[in-house]
């Protein structure tokens, strides 16, 4: 299961994120990126008002010295948090040593930031340091987002990499709405927002409670769990999509999402020649998606041609694929498992064997028992969704 993390400046904030269901609430100063501290009072004075009604962790500074570094998050975890995240710069094997002892003793999350060429080595590091998580997160705040600094694939590898160490891994950066349907699939444990909550006002304003349900919403949930070291893959039942979910007795009507002409080099083919060059393989993928029953508003209400995309780039990011129909199926399968999709058609064609393409269409449609899953759920969506 992945949890939603929202970024709150004092106790006001915090209430709302609470109120529209944010599972982890991050204190810190967002006039002060990317790590700013809140004061001490301000901690407590939220920890108070929370109480153990939702997991609390808060950040130790924009500090690189290991010894103030080290100080300062046992200050903070003094404070009564779940958790105390530090930021880890070029600095990080000296602050790593210097917070071995506190992380004996409290739950301390390490800071990577993407746009200042994390070290992902340093993760082995941390997990024998004791370390509970890492996440991985933007430095500068000028509106670019994580996914503009590591691909899907990259984030995929880093989640990964930080569950094999045995920790629970994060990701955040001025994440957007459309960003949630894309990184689910990879399982991060924690997603962290703080611009998007503002309704793209700019991180330093006030978050709105509109905005953090929407968040909150394209989020799959269960009960809260103060238990973050569990891995949980997405439940796309869970999934708050308003309204689509039609009665036992109605006919599905359905909205078509497309792909086309996507043409990408990467390693397939069955001959040896193959196996060590990329070649040009074009993608058209056309998904009949159940309707909404309303006019699409926000990301709630669409399923994204982004998530199609990503679903190619992840296949191909695990390694050589001999065949063009593996390619489609596990297209097909990753598609359909998302509870919108009723049925696929995918074409995988080769450009680089003849003078014109070569390879498969293949055409799937939802299994009878999936749909007689998605309709038992369709009640519970409902209700999750709030309508």
């Amino acid at each position: 299961m992945t949890l939603m993390l929202a970024s709150v400046a004092d106790a006001a904030e915090a209430e709302i994120a609470l109120i529209e269901g944010a599972d982890v609430l991050d204190l810190k100063d967002p006039a002060n990126a990317p790590l700013g501290a809140l004061p001490r009072a301000a901690i407590e004075a939220v920890v108070a008002t929370i109480g153990r009604r939702r997991l609390v962790s808060a950040v130790a500074g924009n500090l690189s010295d290991p010894q103030e570094l080290a100080a300062v998050a046992e200050e903070i975890a003094n404070t009564g948090v779940d958790y105390v995240k530090v930021g880890l710069d070029a600095n990080a094997p000296a602050c790593i040593e210097a917070l071995k002892p506190l992380a004996a003793r409290t739950r301390l999350i390490g800071l990577l930031f993407a746009d200042q060429d994390a070290d992902l080595s340093l993760i082995p590091r941390l997990a024998a340091a004791g370390f509970k998580g890492v996440m991985l997160d933007t430095a500068t705040k000028d509106g670019s987002r994580l996914i503009n600094y590591l691909d899907i694939p990259r984030l995929q590898q880093f989640v990964g990499l930080v569950h094999a160490a045995g920790m629970i891994a994060g990701l955040a950066g001025s994440l957007e709405a459309p960003d949630i349907a894309r990184l689910l699939p990879i399982g991060p444990d924690l997603l962290g927002f703080r611009g998007a909550l503002t309704g793209g006002k700019g991180r330093a304003k006030r978050i709105d409670a509109a905005h953090v349900r929407l968040i909150r919403d394209l989020i799959p949930r269960e009960n809260h769990s103060d238990d973050l070291g569990d891995e949980f893959k997405v439940d796309w039942r869970l999934l708050s999509a308003r309204g689509y979910a039609p009665g036992r007795d109605q006919e599905v009507e359905t909205d078509r999402v497309f792909v086309h002409d996507l043409v990408l080099p990467v390693s397939i083919g069955a001959y040896d020649f193959e196996r060590n060059k990329t070649q040009r393989v074009r993608f058209n993928i056309d998904a009949d998606v159940r309707c909404a029953g309303h006019h699409a508003e926000d990301m709630r209400d669409v399923f994204s041609y982004d998530v199609i995309v990503d679903a190619i780039r992840l296949i191909f990011s695990r390694g050589h694929v001999d065949l063009v129909e593996t390619v489609a199926e596990r297209i097909a399968d990753a598609l359909l498992a998302h509870p919108r999709l009723v049925a696929i058609k995918v074409r995988v064609e080769k450009l680089d064997v003849i003078e014109g393409s070569v390879g498969i269409e293949i055409s799937r449609v939802r299994a009878s028992q999936a749909v007689k899953l998605h309709q038992l759920f369709a009640g519970d969506l409902g209700a999750k969704s709030g309508g």
